[in-house]
């Protein structure tokens, strides 16, 4: 089932995720010694500011020639990532490093792979500006969207006293990004203490998962985005890569100018991780296998067997959970899983 993305289809989606909170104190209590957290049901963002901010996402004004919006780099219905190796901007132009999801952004220590932003809205500023993605200026965006009478009506309404403004356009496609969350999973509903939520194969993946010391960076309520990490802590990563390092493998050196922060990357998010293919900030592996095996050689410092690699994969594959916006209805995933 393919769900639209109309202000009415996210209206009833953000209703019902709302409504979703009810049942959580039916729920079984949360596992407290786990990891892994469950993502909250509720979105606590006023609707009138988060649906002006997905009117936004979408809209192609905010690049330089009228053909590249926040959704073309992040299809919501595609996971959030547009699954290529590195996206395309305006006159095509390729960007440096793999699109990362936007789904459970609000969950991150910070925005973008080498952490540069601070907070979803100060993140908008990034791509608008950017050459390679929207080749904006706030000067060319804003008397464009001044001069539509629905945006100045809404724009009035949800921000009276400012109007049309750098500061609110991005504040409002934050709020939209909060409430692009992806709540009960397979895994969320284990960890609220459904034994039958998870098969055997995907409880073996889990504790694999925990067993290995994946979890020691993927944690959380998004499993993972809420540390930085060095990419290659048990291995010389990028030697073994081909040995040419470009300055988006740099990471956070390129924000703090630290020679400690050489290769130093924001832990991503493995909540969509199933849907979003290419793996890491360089897009070098093209499934989860690989991404598992690679991770345990240049992370954990281990080979880790095949029959390992499936059952971790099949875990993380139950981390999918459910918005209005996915693609995948919750019972096609279901039926994948069995």
């Amino acid at each position: 089932m393919t769900l639209n993305l109309d202000g009415t289809a996210f209206r009833r989606g953000m209703a019902a995720l709302a409504g979703a909170a009810l049942l959580a104190a039916t729920a079984g209590p949360v596992r407290a010694s786990e990891p892994i957290r469950p993502i909250p049901r509720e979105v606590a963002v006023p609707e009138a500011k988060a649906e002006l901010g997905r009117k936004l996402f979408r809209d192609p004004r905010l690049s330089s020639d009228g053909t590249v919006s926040c959704a073309t780099c992040h299809p919501l219905a595609r996971g959030g990532a547009d699954n290529r190796p590195v996206s395309r901007g305006v006159k095509g132009r390729k960007g440096p490093v793999n699109a990362p999801t936007v789904y459970n952004s609000r969950f991150n220590v910070a925005q973008f792979w080498n952490g540069r932003a601070a907070t979803l809205a100060e993140q908008v500023d990034g791509p608008l500006h950017d050459r390679n993605e929207m080749n904006a200026t706030w000067d060319e965006v804003l008397p464009r969207l001044r001069k539509d009478d629905a945006y100045r009506e809404a724009f009035g309404e949800v921000f009276p006293e400012r109007g049309i403004t750098d500061e609110t356009v991005a504040g409002a496609i934050a709020a939209f990004e909060r409430t692009l969350i992806t709540p009960d999973s397979p895994v969320d509903q284990y960890l609220r203490g459904d034994e039958d939520a998870l098969t055997e194969k995907e409880k073996a993946g889990y504790r694999l998962f925990k067993d290995y010391g994946c979890a020691s960076c993927h944690q959380g309520a998004a499993v993972g985005g809420n540390m930085f990490q060095t990419f290659g802590a048990m291995g010389d990563y990028f030697e073994a890569r081909g040995g040419k390092v470009t300055a988006a493998d740099l990471g956070r050196y390129t924000v703090t100018d630290d020679p400690a922060d050489r290769h130093v990357f924001k832990v991503p998010s493995l909540r969509l991780a199933a849907l979003t293919p290419p793996y890491f900030h360089d897009a070098s592996a093209g499934t989860l296998a690989e991404a598992v095996r690679v991770m345990g050689r240049f992370q954990l410092g281990r080979e880790i067997p095949p029959k390992d690699v499936k059952r971790i994969v099949a875990f993380l594959e139950a981390l999918v959970g459910k918005h209005p916006l996915l693609n995948a209805a919750p019972g096609e995933r279901e039926s994948a899983r069995k």
